[in-house]
């Protein structure tokens, strides 16, 4: 699949609101999964808690959470690595790539230059930090470096290559006015002076498979079995024998050992308690008293079964959104690579399923923990059309493939299976992919691999099954239908068409008409077809692996003798050239106002205007709190202007600025005002408009400074006169009128200058 290559607010730190940074903004929030815990530290009565997406704070007295994640704050995603000084009130959080987040009361600052070793081609993720005062021990594939909190900056790094080979400090910590690092060969150490970065210099304390290391008063270490206490150059083992070790934590006046349970024991060793927390967890510590787990599924967990954290998804990996009224959402989390072939599931994610919101908590269904299918890759759900308790999914696998139907148990929280449809299916064929559900309630599910031809499944109702609608085409691959006039669009992936389905009687299979588009119909010779949408004047937005294409007044033109496709040419220089051209097309959305939202795999997500000519906004991972340029699904809540935007990484939201437009206004609101220059240089927003409104802006003493016709529920005024100039300091009033003058609306900006 073609890529596009692209180069291009209040935030939380140490309890303490700061700064805003320019990535993130009150617009912007996570729909991530704080489930698996990776680090913890605790200050005060309070526990900072580090996760995949983002950290947050569990108050213990008061029970009160709060996150920080990209969306109001930190610069990624892919946390690895995570330590927090209470005194200094100074975090760092460091990252899948190698880039690290250094959070103090007064900002949050990026660091993306850590040192890397010559010649090195191997994992750059931080491994595990350590802090120490002012000091920061970063812990990486190659070796280690130390890092100064108070000026943010590097100082010696040591590069552990030996017989050209690097090994992996797998965690370090400084101790006395030495560091100490793990390693898969032994516990290595040097002191901090001038031959620090030379590896031969560094002396192997115990030699051994390491994993874990912390210092307090003491220094503990351990193996994947084995626990010790280092004093005076000698180990003292830990009285127990260990499973898998997962993390050692020392404090004061104790140590910490996670297993399979939960192992405390004083500063001298000896055993105190051993409690079992009912699963696994990463990591440990104890505070007020209780020992609190750093779980893999489930947040922070006490010895009574209770659990804290953010509410979110079970995890992050999801694939496809869909919006349903009260509030209700439902994730799907599959994949499919190889250009929508083969189903690509990551193997820490075996079966993900699906989950449930339920308008104020999510759910994760048991089914997809305790007795699920051979294989899962769930790659779209619905609430029944029938049934309001109940959900359907299609699962998208090489073997179980079919779908299913789920009854919602709102006392206990929970989903059982209701049936099983398997499509008539065989070990490999008929892989369902998506649906969609017509006014009536007619229920259609897509799926491909069937004897090499795409289909569609009719729900019949008589027959509780799905009767199977085929049409003779080299396609294996399908894509999710959209309903639009009576028809059903589907994008045919692995091949240059697109079909159109006319049913009339959903279940009568002799009265079908289907249209079936190509290369002669205006599509570009293409790797295949994608994602559809259709906006208000019922043109066809087509994504395709090799670009946009439009069919005008698509329900009419799809019946004439020859239907046509075109792209969106744009001016460029003088020039005229094809929008999006040669890039994949991943899903398409269009909004109250009838603009478009357009993802491009590797290139982010555009705004674009109705007509799209214009692009308004460009969101990526560079400049946005998206977790990757490849967003996999876009749904846009109409009523609230909300815009969920869906990826293998996690769903950030972004509150829009165009919602329920209609002829007439609705509630208009102006931001930012009044507008002080020395805050804002952007762009006024006006919202809440009519479909079609005429502006005019008008100074106190009644002169127009500037007037527009605005399309679409909202405008932007750069805050310029008639001449392109800036307006003076002073009191405006917006007079507007929608377009048949039957509606008026007035509002105020105070400009600043």
């Amino acid at each position: 699949m073609k890529k596009l290559s692209i180069i291009s607010l209040g935030i939380l730190a140490s309890l303490q609101l700061i700064k805003a940074q320019v990535i993130s903004s009150k617009k912007w929030a996570d729909l991530f999964s704080y489930n698996k815990i990776l680090a913890m530290k605790e200050d005060n009565g309070k526990i900072i808690a580090a996760t995949e997406n983002g950290i947050f704070y569990y108050t213990i007295s008061t029970g009160e959470i709060t996150k920080l994640s990209k969306a109001n704050g930190l610069h990624n995603i892919g946390i690895t690595a995570f330590d927090y000084n209470p005194q200094t009130k100074t975090g760092l959080i460091g990252y899948e790539n190698g880039s690290m987040d250094v959070i103090t009361p007064q900002e949050i600052k990026y660091i993306v230059d850590i040192p890397i070793a010559t010649g090195y081609n191997g994992n750059k993720k931080i491994n595990h930090i350590s802090i120490t005062g002012d000091q920061a021990v970063i812990s990486v594939g190659y070796g280690l470096s130390i890092f100064n909190l108070q000026n943010k900056e590097f100082g010696d790094s040591a590069f552990f290559l030996s017989g050209g080979v690097y090994q992996a400090s797998n965690e370090a910590t400084i101790f006395g006015n030495k560091v100490y690092s793990v390693t898969d060969t032994g516990l290595k150490s040097h002191q901090m002076n001038t031959t620090f970065p030379v590896y031969s210099t560094w002396t192997t304390e115990a030699p051994g498979a390491f994993k874990h290391i912390d210092s307090e008063s003491e220094l503990v270490f351990s193996t994947n079995t084995a626990a010790y206490i280092y004093n005076n150059g000698t180990p003292t083992q830990l009285p127990t024998t260990f499973e898998k070790i997962r993390d050692v934590v020392i404090t004061s006046n104790s140590i910490v050992v996670t297993d399979n349970r939960v192992y405390t024991y004083g500063i001298n060793g000896v055993s105190q308690n051993a409690v079992s927390l009912g699963e696994e967890c990463n990591t440990a510590l104890t505070a007020g008293g209780k020992i609190l787990g750093g779980t893999v599924l489930s947040g922070i967990k006490d010895e009574s079964n209770n659990t804290f954290k953010p509410s979110g998804p079970f995890f992050n990996f999801a694939y496809n959104i869909n919006l349903f009224d009260n509030s209700q959402l439902l994730v799907s989390s599959g994949a499919r690579a190889n250009n929508y072939n083969h189903p690509a599931i990551p193997a820490q994610l075996p079966s993900p399923g699906f989950y449930y919101f339920n308008g104020t908590e999510w759910i994760y269904p048991s089914f997809f923990v305790k007795n699920p299918p051979e294989f899962v890759n769930v790659l779209d759900a619905i609430i029944s059309p029938y049934n309001g308790n109940e959900v359907l999914f299609t699962n998208y696998t090489m073997r179980a493939n079919g779908v299913y139907r789920m009854k919602y148990n709102a006392t206990s929280k929970d989903f059982e299976l209701v049936k099983y449809y398997d499509l008539g299916a065989q070990p490999y064929y008929r892989r369902p992919v998506g649906f969609a559900v017509d006014p009536q309630n007619n229920l259609f599910v897509s799926f491909g691999f069937n004897d090499g031809n795409p289909s569609m499944g009719i729900y019949d109702k008589t027959s509780d099954d799905f009767l199977i609608k085929k049409i003779v085409l080299a396609s294996d691959g399908i894509q999710k239908p959209v309903f639009h006039e009576n028809m059903l669009w589907t994008p045919l992936p692995r091949s240059n068409n697109f079909w159109v389905y006319d049913y009339k009687s959903a279940t009568n299979l002799s009265d079908d008409t289907d249209y079936i588009l190509g290369s002669s119909n205006g599509f570009n010779s293409s790797g295949g077809i994608l994602s559809v949408a259709f906006d208000k004047s019922g043109d066809a937005w087509i994504g395709t692996d090799g670009g946009l294409r439009i069919m005008r007044n698509a329900a009419t033109e799809i019946k004439s003798s020859q239907p046509e496709v075109e792209p969106i040419v744009i001016e460029q220089n003088g020039l005229g050239e094809e929008l999006f051209r040669e890039s994949a097309i991943l899903q398409i959305a269009v909004d109250a106002g009838d603009y478009k939202w357009v993802s491009v795999d590797g290139g982010g997500v555009y705004y674009l205007s109705a007509d799209g000519q214009r692009t308004i906004k460009h969101f990526t991972k560079e400049n946005s709190p998206l977790p990757t340029n490849s967003v996999t699904d876009i749904k846009v809540d109409k009523k609230t202007g909300k815009v969920y935007f869906v990826t293998y990484n996690g769903i950030v939201t972004y509150q829009g600025d165009v919602a329920d437009v209609t002829s007439n206004f609705g509630d208009v609101m102006v931001y930012p005002n009044p507008v002080v220059y020395s805050n804002f240089k952007g762009k006024v927003t006006i919202k809440g408009l009519a479909e079609k409104t005429n502006i005019r802006i008008v100074d106190a003493a009644g002169n127009v400074v500037h007037s527009a016709v605005a399309r679409g529920g909202y405008y932007e005024w750069d805050l310029n006169n008639q001449k392109g100039t800036r307006v003076a300091s002073g009191i405006y009033f917006v007079l507007m009128t929608n377009e048949d003058g039957s509606d008026k609306a007035t509002a105020k900006i105070g400009v600043v200058n």
